[in-house]
């Protein structure tokens, strides 16, 4: 056994005695002496910290076992030997050249590494955050403090919205891999407000390491908590979740995603995604706007799903805190869009739910095979930062009369909607700022590019300008 494989060796002992004090204490003194390179607090220090953030959440039970853990069998876990056959993506010559920021911003060094992504909404509304281990450099090319402060900074943006973490884990080796005083240190800084509307952490490729620490933290982690955690074997199972054809997923762990497959047994692969069933007479998601107008008794109709969303939301949501950041029941979501694709009737004002109908506004724009803006504006659109602001009104709309007449009809209805929610943004905190960031990236994604914070912020720049200025694009 290398010393390296001897660093994380961990013998893990029942306690018979009921003593959960004696248990957290014997996981703090492993975890000590294997982090000699940091000095670390004494473990009673680190576990009041611990401690502190239970007490205003649920108190710690056996989370684990509430872990939506994966089919893989435990000797089946993958080693981290295996896990770490690849080197770090930051071997990649063009790593760092689509950073969203400009070489002189203080964060740059670390945003040109790619570590951490905003890659749109999951299915169910939720913006999602990546964070690729691979993409970690050396300790001795990282600023680890300036990565945690980086990492705030970029969720400081989302936080206030309910979001998925998605965690690539392979590429966590010996020479990137943080210190323990620098995982307390992450855990102090990230309060309950980065907690609280985290709703999915998303583990991708765990290995026997990622395992023990879960089991190591067992006794700390709340049942709150422990639910949201799940483990994906192969990138396949992302499908449930998002696109992934939205995601920034790093070669290395497309490679290694596909040695894993083909190690195993055919038997014991996880699933293939299943081709595209064609769409039903009266589907309404997933359906161009051109083939729901065609199908609609007059030229330009709003799609079925936006007006009835809309028309309640103006009812019931205009002053809702918060409306459009907040998820909703992922099975109730299921629900809504099987009853409009199989042509049954939805009355929102029944369920009495705002953020469910705020959730499949966003979720039909998403599911549009092309963006409302099209594709053909793409590079228009994340190139608008460069024009002139006394010229940016005359170019949106001229921008605009490129679209489709459906797109068009579509994109105003909405947009003079979302203006209405932004004259109410002292109660519902939704100004046009916020509006940018939630609608931004379902109105438009890159017909070849999977979604980055480099095309984010452009996008997002855009939808702001519109909303801004709204009144004037529209007037001719």
């Amino acid at each position: 056994m290398s010393k390296k494989e001897k660093k994380w060796k961990v013998t893990v002992k029942s306690d018979t005695t009921g003593n959960k004090g004696s248990d957290r204490q014997g996981i703090f003194q492993v975890l000590h002496s294997h982090s000699q390179r940091t000095t670390m607090s004494s473990p009673s220090e680190v576990l009041v910290d611990f401690q502190d953030d239970l007490a205003v959440d649920d108190a710690p039970s056996s989370a684990l076992d509430q872990l939506k853990l994966s089919p893989m069998e435990d000797k089946q876990w993958p080693s981290d030997d295996l896990a770490s056959m690849s080197k770090s993506e930051t071997n990649i010559k063009h790593l760092g050249q689509d950073s969203h920021l400009s070489w002189d911003d203080p964060y740059y060094d670390i945003a040109r590494h790619q570590i951490v992504e905003v890659a749109g909404d999951d299915n169910f509304g939720r913006k999602v955050i990546v964070f690729s281990a691979c993409r970690m450099p050396p300790h001795h090319q990282l600023d680890h403090q300036k990565l945690l402060k980086y990492l705030k900074h970029t969720l400081d943006q989302y936080v206030e919205s309910d979001y998925t973490l998605i965690y690539f884990h392979h590429g966590l080796t010996g020479e990137n891999k943080p210190s323990l005083g620098w995982l307390r240190d992450a855990y102090r800084e990230f309060d309950r407000k980065y907690k609280k509307n985290i709703k999915s952490l998303v583990i991708v490729h765990p290995t026997m390491f990622v395992r023990t620490l879960l089991i190591l933290f067992k006794p700390l982690i709340s049942f709150k908590f422990g639910r949201k955690i799940s483990y994906i074997n192969y990138l396949s199972e992302l499908d449930e979740l998002l696109k992934c054809e939205q995601l920034v997923i790093p070669s290395r762990v497309r490679e290694y995603d596909e040695k894993i497959r083909q190690a195993l047994k055919p038997s014991a692969q996880g699933p293939k995604s299943p081709p595209r069933s064609p769409p039903l007479p009266n589907q309404q998601f997933g359906v161009s706007l051109s083939v729901l107008n065609l199908r609609g008794a007059d030229p330009g109709e709003i799609p079925l799903v936006m007006r009835d969303t809309i028309e309640f939301l103006k009812e019931q949501g205009l002053e809702m805190e918060g409306i459009f950041r907040r998820s909703a029941n992922v099975t109730l979501v299921r629900t809504i869009q099987e009853k409009y694709n199989s042509g049954e009737e939805v009355n929102f004002a029944q369920m009495e739910d705002v953020h469910l109908a705020a959730v499949m506004l966003k979720t039909f724009l998403r599911e549009l095979p092309e963006p409302l803006l099209t594709y053909q504006l793409y590079n228009d659109i994340i190139n608008f930062q460069n024009v002139d602001n006394s010229s940016q009104v005359v170019t949106i709309r001229n921008l605009l009369k490129m679209l489709p007449q459906e797109n068009y009809a579509t994109l105003k209805y909405l947009i003079q909607f979302l203006a209405e929610v932004s004259a109410r943004c002292e109660v519902n905190k939704m100004n046009n700022a916020n509006l940018a960031v939630v609608f931004g990236p379902n109105l438009l994604w890159g017909q070849d590019a999977a979604m980055t914070l480099s095309a984010i912020g452009p996008i997002n720049n855009f939808t702001k300008t519109l909303l801004d200025n709204y009144q004037e694009v529209f007037s001719a």
